[in-house]
């Protein structure tokens, strides 16, 4: 029977298998090997392979490939550690990639101030260009428990429907959407059943996560929301736009004329309305489409990301002069945002997800990547790490994370 200690930063209590402390994220040296079934992370894909679409399977767990050691490139062993230098090796839910095709990709990052990475993404698309793409992001909520169970459960749930349904709608540009936004509602609701599933009856508190996804389907981006995770569409030329609106205190308060800067940086602005887990009062994903008329990008992210740039055209410019710098390929463009958003700060797990429309911008070699060395900015101060969840019995309140 596995006995338990305690932390010797913070005093928490851990057992003698954990690697690192919940808690506060110090560094433990494990004395017991973790039990088989051990771990409250969800199984990690570094990568994801084209597959055809086909009958719906039971989930099993994906095969994970041995990962090179930072320090001497060495492999990394089942505990954690290089089996050539001993160096320990970051987890791997703190940072990981996938690229499905050649034209859709995404980085997760834990970013610089968390402990561990709640965030979660998962990918899929046909390997020709423009066909159909899956792109789904859920950011778990930070004071709520398990909410890196949640996320990666909610976006497993979520793919695994949108990947197998393909509605065509009756033939018309406008059946087709509304087929496919009922999927995306269908996909919600999946990953809320999957992010229910993993809540302890006997606690107060539920596991919860946001929701946000988008569905290339040839010249058409169908979108679903809930909570304040976005999706933006980025063209080359033209109008940046962001799809659909946050469930948030900050987009309340736009809604009532409050300047965007003023109410995405106002005390409370980062607490959320609707989220999915046990708890919420609403979990049905808020839905849109858009035309994809032009070359450019589908970005789906959490707001590790956007709360450094929130505005489109900002976002838009950032795409901008990373493809002029030669970054044109999904997943590298993808972890060029990331690195940019840990410049700022990195105050929150980020996660950016791409898919790219059209044939990609050739590089100007006179372009140098533009923001890498920029500072945050003291006119745009973020929410505090780990503010509180505001949940009243009987009356659901804003959670924020």
């Amino acid at each position: 029977m596995t006995t338990s200690t305690r932390c010797p930063h913070c005093g928490a209590e851990v057992t003698p298998s954990d690697s690192f402390c919940e808690a506060c994220g110090g560094d433990l040296t494990p004395t017991e090997a973790a039990p088989r079934d051990a771990g409250t992370e969800a199984p990690i894909e570094l990568s994801r392979s084209v597959r055809a679409p086909g009958p719906a399977t039971a989930a099993t767990a994906p095969s994970v490939q041995a990962r090179p050691c930072t320090e001497c490139g060495g492999v990394v062993g089942p505990d954690g550690y290089c089996q050539t230098c001993g160096a320990k090796a970051p987890r791997e839910r703190d940072h990981f990639e996938q690229t499905p095709s050649s034209w859709v990709g995404g980085v997760c990052d834990r970013g610089r101030r968390h402990h561990r990475n709640e965030d979660a993404m998962a990918l899929d698309s046909d390997p020709a260009p423009g066909q159909r793409a899956v792109l789904v992001v859920c950011d778990g909520v930070s004071t709520a428990p398990d909410s890196d169970v949640a996320s990666m459960s909610a976006v497993t749930a979520a793919r695994e429907v949108l990947v197998r349904h393909r509605p065509t709608g009756l033939g018309t540009p406008e059946s087709r959407g509304s087929a496919l936004a009922a999927t995306l509602v269908d996909a919600a609701h999946a990953a809320n059943r999957a992010v229910v599933a993993g809540h302890d009856p006997g606690t107060d508190n539920a596991p919860s996560c946001t929701f946000a996804a988008a569905v290339v389907d040839g010249d058409l981006c169908v979108w679903g929301l809930v909570g304040d995770s976005r999706a933006y569409w980025l063209p080359d030329v033209g109008e940046a736009v962001q799809l659909g609106e946050d469930d948030s205190v900050a987009a309340m308060r736009m809604a009532a004329g409050v300047e965007r800067e003023q109410a995405e940086t106002g005390p409370g602005a980062h607490a959320i309305t609707r989220w999915l887990g046990q708890d919420s009062p609403d979990t049905e994903a808020r839905t849109g489409t858009v035309a994809l008329d032009r070359p450019g990008w589908v970005l789906v992210c959490s707001d590790g990301l956007w709360n450094y740039a929130s505005e489109p055209a900002r976002l838009q410019q950032l795409v901008a002069d990373r493809a002029a710098a030669g970054l044109v390929e999904p997943t590298p463009l993808a972890g060029s945002l990331v690195d940019w958003a840990n410049e700022q700060g990195g105050r929150d797990n980020i996660t950016a997800a791409l898919a790219r429309i059209g044939p990609p911008r050739r590089p100007d070699p006179s372009v140098a990547l533009a923001g890498q060395d920029e500072q945050p900015d003291p006119e745009h101060p973020l929410e505090a790490d780990q503010p509180t969840r505001n949940l009243s019995a009987g009356h659901p309140g804003p959670a924020a994370y």
